[in-house]
């Protein structure tokens, strides 16, 4: 598989990983989505959003934008389904633009500066392994959270993805890639 076409997969699965969590955070008790518990960033809600912003941070990076944060922990979407469709929105955008990625441009640098200050470097293909590997880490926060509620824990990882509960077969028309990708 060339790497192109493992961007073009992982960006999906990240989005039905985001949309499967989502689910089983919808189908949690009321209230426990927004209570506070003992974790870096509180709540549900508020660590869902972070990797959200961290995402919009990345993609103003790859499109040589500003990206307007002063924070990696602003909670942007207070409500879950606001939250839950910002969150469908830029995945649809993360997998459009590993779609169109040519193996020439997804190793080209993107120079970039982190909130802290700190310059840095990264070719456009680690930027995307990057959002993956960073909403992955996210994710497992809040599957931990799960385990206080207690509730049944939501089963995202890549291997169930790969082989058909989430699988390129099984995906949404609008996760699908594009004909002739």
């Amino acid at each position: 598989m060339s790497q192109t076409e493992m961007l073009k997969t992982l960006t999906r699965y990240n989005a039905w990983a985001n949309a499967e969590l989502l689910a089983a955070v919808r189908a949690l008790p009321a209230g426990e989505a927004t209570r506070e518990r003992p974790s870096l960033f509180k709540t549900i809600v508020n660590t869902l959003n972070h990797p959200l912003v961290t995402d919009r941070m990345w993609w103003a990076h790859l499109h040589g934008e500003p990206h307007g944060y002063r924070a990696l922990n602003e909670v942007i979407h207070p409500e879950l389904e606001d939250l839950a469709a910002a969150r469908a929105e830029m995945d649809t955008r993360i997998i459009g633009y590993a779609d169109a990625l040519t193996p020439e441009i997804a190793e080209e640098p993107v120079s970039f500066t982190l909130l802290s200050g700190a310059a840095g470097v990264m070719s456009r293909a680690m930027i995307l392994m990057h959002i993956v590997n960073h909403n992955s880490y996210h994710r497992g926060f809040v599957v931990e959270t799960f385990c206080q509620i207690p509730a049944p824990l939501p089963l995202i990882d890549l291997p169930i993805f790969l082989r058909g509960a989430g699988g390129l077969s099984t995906l949404p028309p609008h996760l699908k890639p594009a004909a002739g990708a």
